[in-house]
């Protein structure tokens, strides 16, 4: 492929993605349990009156909301997108090395112990500890790396770490006494509800942060995706590298499991989904596309998660995982493939 026709593709797939998060964007302000019309909501939205109960229900719940999933969905992605780079596995994500289950574990007894004496926990108080669960998820894995040369046994690994800290998390919850700690349930099976304008200015902050520091190290990346030895001869820092991959992608994790809880293979399917759209796993295109497509992918669930058993809103983990399995099945079965081609 010709670099002109590369610069296309890329060019069409952003236009896809920012089409894509626009309509999705409107339609998440419109879907919910009160009806607005749509010329009301563009009213509100451009600060004219359009009814008091129309304006608070916009402006303090759905708008909040749908900034969250645009930044939480997009982070979660880049975290995805980073680990694989990291490990070399295209099915590596915060979910699948039970990153997320960490760090829900870690701010599940945080406000279990805060809450229970009557101390509310900041914004950034869950941050930080999500990623104080994150760090310590992580560096289990990384232990275990060590001892396996089988990355599906790293995997697998992953997953019982998952499943011991959900259970604990679990445990916990439902021994609480408190109606505030009682309301974790639904936070601990992955929700975009309950978000404010408070905890959207948080996350803002850290998510763009981190995405900046992200996209400057894109060529370090690169030329860590294309061998250690070829890195080193570009005059990059390995292990300084490897260091930043794994605080950036805990960070980002951290942000998404402290607000919404543990979302499931986001951050495996999008960058797969995105490496097809764009034909490369450059990341200096990835970054930016997993980001936009990450928010896509989640804004598009969390409308299946408010609509289709409405009222009833079921968990945003259980939709992405419905979507994003079979694409993980998929790629790993068209990876299977590949290799035993490649093999005859």
């Amino acid at each position: 492929m010709t670099a002109k026709k590369r610069h296309l593709r890329y060019r069409i797939g952003f236009l896809l993605l920012v089409i894509f998060l626009c309509i999705l964007f409107i339609i998440n302000i419109i879907v919910g349990s009160v009806k607005i019309p749509i010329t009301h909501i563009l009213q509100i939205l451009l600060q004219q009156s359009a009814g008091t109960n129309a304006e608070a229900i916009v402006w303090e719940i759905r708008l909040p909301r749908v900034l969250a999933v645009f930044f939480l969905g997009g982070a979660l992605s880049v975290a995805g997108f980073l680990l694989q780079t990291f490990f070399g596995n295209p099915i590596a994500g915060p979910y699948v090395l039970g990153i997320s289950s960490g760090a829900k574990l870690t701010v599940a007894l945080t406000m279990v112990f805060l809450l229970s004496r009557g101390v509310r926990i900041s914004s950034f108080g869950m941050i930080l500890a999500a990623f104080a669960g994150s760090m310590l998820a992580m560096g289990f894995v990384l232990t275990v790396s060590t001892k396996v040369s089988n990355m599906s046994m790293l995997v697998i690994c992953g997953v019982m770490i998952g499943y011991v800290c959900s259970a604990i998390t679990e445990f916990v919850i439902t021994f609480a006494d408190d109606s505030n700690i009682i309301n974790l349930h639904s936070w601990s099976q992955g929700s975009f509800s309950g978000m404010s304008w408070d905890k959207v200015k948080v996350m803002h902050f850290w998510v763009v942060l981190t995405m900046l520091l992200c996209f400057l190290l894109s060529k370090p990346i690169s030329a860590y995706q294309m061998g250690e030895s070829y890195a080193q001869s570009m005059g990059v820092h390995i292990k300084l590298l490897r260091v930043v991959l794994i605080l950036l992608s805990s960070l980002l994790s951290a942000c998404v499991t402290a607000f919404a809880g543990p979302i499931s293979f986001v951050g495996i399917a999008v960058p797969h989904l995105m490496k097809c759209l764009f034909g490369t796993a450059k990341p200096i295109v990835m970054i930016p596309a997993c980001f936009l497509g990450g928010a896509v992918f989640c804004l598009f669930c969390d409308v299946l998660a408010r609509w289709m058993f409405a009222p009833t809103e079921i968990s945003i983990s259980s939709v992405t995982a419905v979507i994003g399995a079979p694409i993980v099945i998929y790629m790993m079965i068209h990876r299977r493939k590949a290799a035993g081609g490649m093999n005859t």
